[in-house]
């Protein structure tokens, strides 16, 4: 009787199997290296903590190896010879996505995109070491936070510039609204999660990195984010949306909550409408004029691509707001030394986990409200 209550399949086990038949058409030659390494211990980047009054935390990582990839890409303007055939790839990219939605007409300067102040140290391709836990200061902050590098990606390609009025939609667990925070120059942060007990860990993160003073700015709320766009529209200069999805690396290597389990087939089918609600959420959230920037740590082009395509139709026909996808192809050449990136994402970028980069998968899209 025990055995007829238990679940046959293990969900890591149905996940692999779906990715398996999705992934092998969609990434072709490529998905046994990407299979291998999600299918690996993932690779992890330290955020510095710029409110850490730690000043040596730079200098020990270095003299481990360890290199801030964000600060090292200006050096890479000229680009390289991989760089140079993945643009090439990149022209197919725009004729495509001319045929669906509209391509912002010019590109941000290389580089542009990337002067930060954050800083992420990561071990050099094929380094699997890790990194030790956060320590505090003598104030109590840690001096880095642990996370998927390819996660900063997003906050990039955000671009936060002085005094915008800032919102993460999907804040929690809160790696991305501490890396908002790390650029210093927020005029406002509204840090959203519809899960009460997520955005307790939210409340945990900015506890242990960010001082009272700039604690008592935040906003943190716990807001259905698809209601949004009604609660404040038209206000943020700029806004994140980083998704509930598949989390592909979860859903292989983790049984508890995953979204493959039999009980939760509903809600996996429905994702890619939670998705598109939260993106048109976003995307009203905006003033014109303003940048969203949509991600998922997915493989699958329906919780990417196609989401945002269909954002930018209802946009246009529903609300009659003009919504132009921005090219975020420099990434590629400027990131090509940290992280594996596909080639043939029809819009937006995708890092591909592989064994001598495990990081990822991470999508991201930029959109500009006119």
């Amino acid at each position: 009787k025990k055995a007829a209550t238990a679940p046959r399949i293990p969900p890591t086990r149905l996940a692999l199997h779906h990715f398996d038949v999705t992934y092998s058409l969609q990434l072709r030659d490529r998905w046994p290296s990407v299979r291998a390494g999600l299918l690996c211990e993932q690779k992890y980047g330290a955020l510095l903590n710029n409110f850490s009054a730690v000043r040596h935390v730079a200098q020990e990582l270095e003299l481990l190896n360890a290199t801030d990839f964000v600060s090292q890409t200006p050096e890479k303007e000229a680009g390289r010879g991989d760089g140079v055939s993945q643009e090439g790839s990149g022209e197919g990219r725009t004729e495509v996505r001319a045929e669906t939605v509209t391509q912002a007409e010019t590109s941000p300067p290389l580089g542009a995109s990337i002067r930060s102040n954050i800083r992420c140290y990561t071990f050099p391709r094929g380094d699997i070491t890790r990194f030790r836990p956060a320590r505090p200061d003598t104030l109590g902050l840690l001096d880095y936070y642990l996370m998927d590098a390819a996660s900063l990606l997003p906050v990039l390609a955000l671009n936060v510039q002085p005094d915008d009025f800032v919102l993460d939609l999907c804040a929690a667990p809160g790696g991305k609204t501490l890396a908002l925070l790390q650029t210093g120059v927020c005029g406002h942060l509204a840090a959203n999660d519809v899960s009460i007990s997520r955005t307790k860990r939210l409340y945990q993160i900015l506890h242990s990195y960010v001082p009272r003073e700039i604690r008592e700015t935040v906003r943190v709320t716990s807001y259905d984010g698809r209601d949004w766009g009604q609660l404040e529209g038209d206000t943020f200069h700029k806004v994140l949306v980083d998704v509930p999805c598949t989390t592909d690396r979860h859903s292989v290597m983790e049984q508890d909550n995953n979204i493959f389990h039999r009980r939760r087939t509903k809600e996996r089918q429905m994702l890619p409408m939670l998705q598109l609600q939260l993106l048109m959420a976003g995307i009203l959230a905006t003033k014109p004029g303003g940048a969203v920037v949509y991600s998922t740590c997915s493989l699958s082009p329906l919780q990417n691509e196609h989401v945002i395509e269909r954002a930018v139709e209802v946009a246009e026909t529903q609300y009659n707001i003009s919504v132009q996808v921005e090219d975020l192809s420099h990434f590629r050449t400027l990131f090509q030394d940290t992280f594996s990136f596909f080639s043939d994402c029809r819009l937006g970028e995708l890092v591909l986990p592989h064994l001598t980069a495990n990081f990822g998968p991470m999508y991201f899209c930029k959109l500009r409200r006119m």
